[in-house]
């Protein structure tokens, strides 16, 4: 069985991300995507709600799993048996962190593999930082994210009664 795993912040996920977990659920025979516990970060959402919103988008996905994680990425893929971290690139700066990031990885478990997927083209530019700077200002989200995240973002910014 081929588990695969896709890390990252999702704060909010997009519909960016939602395209890298489907094709993952393709590829894959099982695929968890690691919501990363960022103590460097100051997150617009929960751990929880992060998760929630995943398993809200990923559930006809029935191969995708949802769980939180800190500590290193590696370690957290060799204690769900994971031989491969996938990840999504936008662009060529893209590329260039998750690179040095892949090689890393790659030296402190050479037993797991870094596979990058390119973005569909009409999610290139998008990432949660935009998705929510959208929404601070109130524009129009369902470009971005699923509606009933949209809902929950348009929420965090609206303003207090």
């Amino acid at each position: 069985m081929s588990t695969a795993i896709y890390p990252g912040s999702f704060d909010p996920v997009t519909l960016g991300h939602y395209d890298i977990i489907e094709r993952s659920s393709r590829i894959f025979d099982r695929v968890i995507v690691g919501v990363l516990r960022n103590s460097a970060k100051s997150p617009l959402f929960s751990e929880e709600e992060r998760v929630n919103m995943i398993r809200h988008v990923a559930r006809n996905l029935p191969n995708v799993e949802v769980k939180a994680f800190d500590g290193l990425l590696v370690e957290f893929a060799r204690e769900e048996k994971a031989s491969v971290i996938v990840r999504g690139l936008r662009a060529v700066t893209d590329f260039e962190y998750e690179l040095q990031m892949a090689q890393m990885n790659r030296v402190i478990a050479p037993e797991i593999d870094t596979l990058f997927l390119t973005t569909n083209l009409k999610y290139a530019y998008l990432s949660s930082s935009m998705a929510k700077e959208v929404a601070m200002y109130g524009g129009k989200l369902s470009a971005f994210l699923d509606p009933e995240i949209a809902s929950l973002v348009r929420a965090k910014f609206a303003p207090e009664k």
